[in-house]
């Protein structure tokens, strides 16, 4: 399904109001995991600016043990510093790549902004070598808009 098919499925959930904040993130993991055939693990890390740290959220995909992550490290805790996108064509060739499973081969964090503020991210895993492209950027950066409208 072509991103500007499933923008408006995201609305669709994001308007829901029969599901709670949790369930429309878990609903949007799933969906995009369904109909973007690279999108092999999807989910959601929140910040704790306190603690300089990333909770893992909603998901669909492999169990992770990464649940709190340090800002600073892998590729999402290098976005929750950076606040900006982070595309990962090939996971191998990273120095500060948290390995999440050898199926692992690509990656891609976009920061997750309320109010000018980085509050989390949505991550996605590939079992693909460099699948990402600008397209994923944008769909991903609108997935993060609508998700704001949460917070």
């Amino acid at each position: 399904m072509p991103f500007e098919t499933l923008k408006p499925e995201v609305t669709k959930i994001i308007a829901d109001i029969n599901l709670t904040r949790e369930e429309k993130l878990q609903h949007i993991c799933q969906l995009l995991q369904d109909h973007v055939s690279y999108y092999n693990w999807v989910g959601f890390y929140f910040a704790n600016h306190e603690t300089k740290t990333l909770h893992l959220g909603p998901y669909v995909g492999a169990e992770t043990d990464h649940t709190v992550i340090p800002f600073g490290k892998g590729i999402c805790g290098q976005v929750a510093e950076s606040n900006a996108n982070f595309v990962v064509p090939d996971v191998a060739a990273q120095d500060n790549y948290i390995a999440c499973s050898f199926t692992v081969k690509s990656e891609i964090v976009v920061p997750l902004f309320v109010n000018g503020k980085n509050i989390g991210q949505i991550d996605i895993d590939s079992h693909v070598i460099d699948p990402f492209t600008a397209a994923d950027e944008r769909f991903l950066e609108f997935v993060n808009e609508q998700v704001a409208t949460l917070y």
